[in-house]
């Protein structure tokens, strides 16, 4: 069965956006090193941070970037420099401004492609205000009908109430609804709990979290490689 033919018994989509819409690592041109290549600590570390110990900065109680990538960089290594850390602060606001300034095509035909259908479009992303900054000058943005970015609305996937959120400014319910995602954060087993539809697309995690594929696609109700695999045949 094609996931088009879950797509249109839906009235709405919903996306994750970072490594599913775009990424930082699928962007071409853009030659930077990493956050952690930046401040000089393992990838490991500096990625356990991101996803497991910043919750302030997802939230949008931590506001200002060079203090919560200073409070992130100085829990892996104290004596990283000030220097150092601007630097890096620099370096990822440009290479999350590429990220989305950059849009793929093809995600931008996918989601125009769906509009054009009568599927109403929602984003819901885990993400801190340095990594959206751009998003006004996305290709994208004018595309969703609702946009909720965890850090202007205090809730994290995969909390149900998130999801909930944006049911309730889309005006859909969960049974009208798909939920789009690599599977990070556990969004995929969030968003069935409340009741939506969970595809995962894993073009990107496979380049990214190659060993991460099975469990994550063992959280979905339906599997695609690309997003093109979301329109009619």
């Amino acid at each position: 069965m094609s996931v088009w033919s879950l797509v249109r018994t839906k009235r709405a989509v919903f996306f994750d956006l970072f490594h599913t819409l775009t990424a930082l690592e699928i962007i071409p041109g853009v030659e930077r090193p990493g956050t952690h290549e930046m401040l000089g600590v393992p990838k490991d570390a500096w990625n356990a941070q991101l996803l497991e110990n910043s919750r302030d900065r997802l939230v949008g109680i931590a506001r200002d970037p060079v203090r919560f990538v200073t409070n992130m960089a100085h829990a892996i290594d104290p004596t990283i420099s000030q220097e150092r850390i601007l630097a890096a602060v620099a370096n990822r606001r440009e290479r999350f401004r590429a990220a989305l300034v950059q849009m793929p095509q093809e995600t931008i035909r996918v989601l125009r492609s769906l509009k054009q259908h009568g599927r109403r479009l929602g984003l819901i992303s885990n993400a801190d205000v340095l990594e959206v900054a751009a998003w006004r000058a996305c290709p994208a943005a004018a595309l969703f009908d609702v946009t909720i970015f965890s850090c202007e609305v205090g809730l994290v996937k995969p909390e149900p109430a998130i999801y909930e959120l944006g049911l309730r400014r889309l005006g859909v319910t969960a049974k009208e609804s798909l939920f789009v995602g690599d599977g990070g954060s556990d969004e995929l087993q969030g968003a069935r709990r409340v009741g939506l539809t969970a595809v995962m697309v894993q073009g990107i995690a496979r380049q990214v979290w190659p060993e991460k594929l099975a469990e994550r696609a063992a959280q979905a109700d339906a599997v695609i490689e690309t997003l093109g695999e979301l329109l009619a045949p």
